[in-house]
């Protein structure tokens, strides 16, 4: 349903003297989601990923803003979190422990990509597209690369061997404790990536790059649900001044909130 079906949705409630509000809170005994963290990745002197003109963390923390938004608007009585709410720098344990000690019921990651730099304009510019990530093992060695990049942002914290039980990141042998792992939320966050990935092909960013899974550190470490959303590549000049647009940015930020929708309501139905 569109965010203007929505709308009508709740006019049409309130005129029958139902209540979009007792509505949703109706829905909302029948779901087990009753807190959500959305969490914005990089932050402060992290900036992820840097095009021409924009900073990853700058288009993460907007879609993250405007997507928590329209839960809060349109879910008043789900508890809304965020592990950062300005440009801030925050560690990846942190973001999980924050999850953990709220006992989130699903955990959103959102970033945006970006190829190594060494590579030619020609390779730059064919790359595009959103992915969405859940926590599995490594199908390829580009899915292994693309985790060690993201996970390597650790080296940058104080003490890092110990918050990580000693986990290096840049070694691909320490990547076998994902091969090991049972994921017990794998069924709810696959089928979440895939309504994301659905509902992204409505969006500004049209390819479609599917869902994939990786060993990343910050969903390995949150004992719920979740997701690590990459919403384009900002090595792609094309793509980059998508993500800079803030109509863009509220689009995509809708299209994570139809998929978030669907995810609650067939909860709903189960």
């Amino acid at each position: 349903m569109t965010i203007k079906g929505l709308k009508i949705l709740r006019f049409l409630l309130i005129i029958s003297g139902f209540g979009f509000n007792n509505f949703l809170l109706s829905a909302q005994e029948n779901t087990g989601i009753r807190t959500i963290v959305i969490d914005a990745g990089h932050g402060g002197r992290d900036p992820g990923t840097v095009g021409k003109k924009l900073k990853e963390k700058d288009v993460n923390l907007a879609v993250a803003l405007k997507f928590g938004k329209l839960v809060e608007e349109w879910y008043p009585d789900l508890k809304v979190l965020y592990t950062r709410k300005e440009d801030v720098e925050v560690n990846l344990y942190q973001r999980a422990e924050y999850a953990n000690a709220n006992n989130a019921d699903f955990f959103i990651s959102i970033h945006a990509n970006a190829l190594d730099r060494n590579v030619s304009d020609e390779e730059r510019n064919a790359t595009s597209g959103s992915e969405t990530w859940i926590m599995g093992m490594h199908k390829s060695e580009e899915n292994l690369q693309v985790a060690m990049a993201e996970n390597s942002v650790i080296q940058q914290e104080e003490g890092y061997e110990n918050n990580y039980d000693g986990f290096d990141p840049t070694k691909p042998e320490a990547y076998i404790i994902f091969s090991l792992m049972q994921d017990a939320y794998m069924e709810q966050s696959l089928k979440m990536a895939e309504y994301i990935q659905d509902e992204f092909t409505n969006g500004p960013v049209k390819r479609n790059r599917g869902v994939k899974q990786a060993g990343y550190l910050v969903l390995w470490k949150t004992a719920a649900p979740s997701v690590l959303i990459e919403l384009g590549f900002v090595s792609n000049p094309q793509e980059e001044q998508v993500l800079m647009d803030a109509e863009c940015q509220t689009q995509m930020a809708e299209c994570i909130f139809r998929a978030f929708q669907r995810y609650k309501t067939e909860e709903i139905t189960m």
